[in-house]
């Protein structure tokens, strides 16, 4: 088996740090159990990886090859996620969400590894007797982030471990540990943090010890947050007693004890969360509808659309 360790952050300063030091805890409790676990660290500070241009190349490709066109080092960081069985990613948080590299990666890695459409192109391929996809595209994995912010106030990097989800969230990686390592301004430097390393250690241990285990039976590190799926204390409202998890897309009910405030989610709820191959399905056939409502539309109205970009292409702004 195989863990990466990713960091997003400046090369040898806190997220690599704290990456490293949750694989020396993978590495330890390899060592304890006796698995055979082998693990990788890259920095990707210096690597070029592009934004998305949303052109469709992935899914257009001959055959149905499944790779972006862009010949960056996004594909070099592809292969290697695709090798691995348990990722671990640190990454800063600058401005309140996720360094913008991590977001480039998502962006191209998950729309075109999504679990519930590989699955169905699968069964067609075996149908009509070609080419199977890559076997890494259906491998169960499992994931712990650390995000890494300076101000101490956490609402100051609270999108910060909430973003990083949507890194699992296309393949249906089971997350099973996150810290939000913020006040790091004050702090001055891991090192000085021996509570913070001490926990980022145990997590790294965690991820070793879930490794093989089904998703229903894996452990949690981390705080408990109020979504049982994500563990995150982030929620949608709408002025009623129901509320939803932006994270995971799931619904509960809202109670409130004096200054206390309990939320419920169903089991059916917690279900189709969407890292789950259900939840995934669900917007599979959510695509699949549009698909069957827009393409006649714009076939229908394909000369009044044509007209009406012409208009927009022409369109030039009296200070540009």
């Amino acid at each position: 088996m195989k863990v990466l360790g990713i960091s997003m952050g400046r090369k040898n300063e806190r997220s690599d740090i704290y990456c490293k030091q949750a694989l020396m805890g993978v590495e330890a409790a390899a060592k304890a159990s006796g698995k055979d676990i082998e693990v990788e660290f890259i920095n990707t500070v210096t690597m070029n990886i592009g934004q998305c241009r949303g052109c469709g190349a992935c899914s257009k490709a001959p055959d149905g090859i499944i790779k972006c066109i862009i010949p960056d080092d996004y594909l070099t960081l592809e292969e290697k996620v695709l090798d691995a069985d348990g990722i671990i990613i640190a990454a800063p948080v600058y401005s309140v969400g996720i360094v913008g590299q991590l977001k480039n990666f998502l962006d191209r890695f998950g729309a075109a590894h999504d679990r519930a459409s590989m699955l169905e192109e699968q069964k067609a391929r075996e149908k009509e007797g070609r080419p199977l996809l890559d076997a890494r595209y259906f491998k169960d994995r499992y994931c712990s982030y650390v995000a890494v912010g300076g101000a101490w106030t956490e609402d100051w990097t609270s999108f910060g471990l909430p973003m990083m989800h949507l890194f699992s969230c296309s393949q249906a990686m089971k997350v099973v540990g996150q810290i939000n390592a913020n006040d790091q301004g004050r702090k001055t430097s891991p090192f000085l943090d021996p509570p913070m390393m001490e926990d980022v250690f145990k997590m790294g241990e965690n991820l070793a010890n879930n490794l093989g285990v089904p998703y229903d039976e894996t452990t949690w590190f981390g705080k408990e947050g109020t979504c049982p799926v994500c563990h995150l204390d982030f929620l949608m409202v709408n002025g009623t007693n129901k509320v939803t998890c932006p994270v995971c897309g799931i619904h509960g009910l809202v109670e409130i004890d004096g200054e206390k405030m309990k939320v419920t989610f169903p089991e059916e709820q917690i279900k189709r969360a969407r890292n789950t191959i259900p939840g995934l399905y669900e917007h599979h056939n959510e695509i699949a509808e549009m698909m069957r409502i827009c393409i006649p539309l714009l076939q229908e109205k394909k000369e009044f659309l044509d007209e009406k970009k012409k208009e927009y292409m022409a369109y030039k702004p009296k200070w540009s």
